[in-house]
This record gives C-alpha cells, structure tokens and sequence, in this order.
C-alpha cells in the first residue's frame, strides 16, 4: 500500500511540476490556440489520479488499522508509574536510573477543522481546533512514554519535558520524555 501512495505522491509532483513550469507559460505563449496539447492533459490527469491514489491508500489504511483494532503505536501508560516535573519525590529515594523513556507522535487536523482555524486566525480568538489538537497529541506522546517506562519497570517517570515542533501545515510533532527510575519503599 505505501508504494502505491507513493507512485501517487510521484504523479501529483511531476503532473504539478508540468502543468505549473511548462504548461502556464505554454498557455501564456500560445493563448489564441486553446486547444490543451497531449502532455498537458497527461500532465493534468496525473495530477488529479495522483491526489485520488493517495486519498484513497490513506483511506484504506486508516480503515484496515481500525478494523483489525491495530493502532500505530501503543498507547495504553502503565498507570503504576508517577510522572514528575523534578528530580525527586519527597519521601522516596532513587534506587536505580534505568534510562531514558520517550513517547513521539505527529498528529494533524482535517481540512475542514483546518479552514475553520483560519477564519477564527482572521477574527481572533482561541484556535480551539489546534488546542484540541494538541492536547490529543500530548496524551498520546506521554501514554506512549508511559508504556515505555512500564516496559522497563520502572516505578517513576522523572524530568518529564514536552517538545513540540511544526512538520508541515497544520501538522504538529510532539515529544515527550524523562528518565525512568525505580524507587525505594
């Protein structure tokens, strides 16, 4: 599935690339014949089939990953594990450092959340489309984080930090971690 969404990612660049740096200044040079050439239909059609392969492999995978009950990473946290801003827990002692626990995940919104965002940027106001956004997307870094550090069996989660970085668009990569420790009774 992820060759064909990339043999459609392919035809939408080269259809894109075509139908922008050749055919507009072809349509510019030639603009008393309107008839469109065959390489820029094909140009066209490329562009078009491209978005459709992809649209449609996304949509086959988000459907398969649902049916089978798969998602792409775990996220059940092991609720045993405290997780803590700071370096120590009063009252308890650090028996043992068992390294580093990280928990990652890149979320984006729909186009139509995505438009309405727009319109709010324009009239102010709280983005609540990015807000929820997030919040979904820090749940599932730190439940994966959480995972991880269970995995160990580790006791506590210290150090926590967040980490957030834009990929493209509206899509938002986030990152969570700390160091996994056990400790003292």
């Amino acid at each position: 599935m992820k060759i064909i969404r990339h043999i459609g990612s392919l035809a939408f660049v080269l259809g894109l690339f075509t139908a922008v740096f050749a055919g507009i200044p072809w349509y510019v040079i030639v603009a008393d014949d309107p008839v469109l050439p065959w390489w820029l239909r094909i140009a066209v059609f490329c562009l078009l089939g491209g978005i459709l392969v992809v649209l449609l492999t996304v949509a086959l995978e988000q459907r398969k990953n649902k049916t089978s009950g798969k998602g792409p990473l775990p996220t059940e946290p092991d609720r045993t594990v405290l997780l803590l801003n700071s370096t120590a827990l009063p009252g308890r002692e650090i028996t043992e450092v068992l390294g580093l626990v990280q928990g990652h995940t890149v979320f984006a919104i729909w186009l139509g959340k995505d438009l309405s965002a727009i319109v709010r940027l324009i009239l102010g106001g709280e983005l609540t489309e990015y807000t929820e956004m997030m919040g979904r997307a820090r749940a599932a870094a730190t439940n994966r984080m959480m995972a991880a550090a269970g995995e160990m069996g580790a006791d506590a989660i210290i150090n926590v930090r967040y980490m957030t970085t834009a990929v493209v668009g509206s899509a938002a990569e986030l990152l969570a971690y700390g160091t996994a420790v056990k400790l003292s009774e």
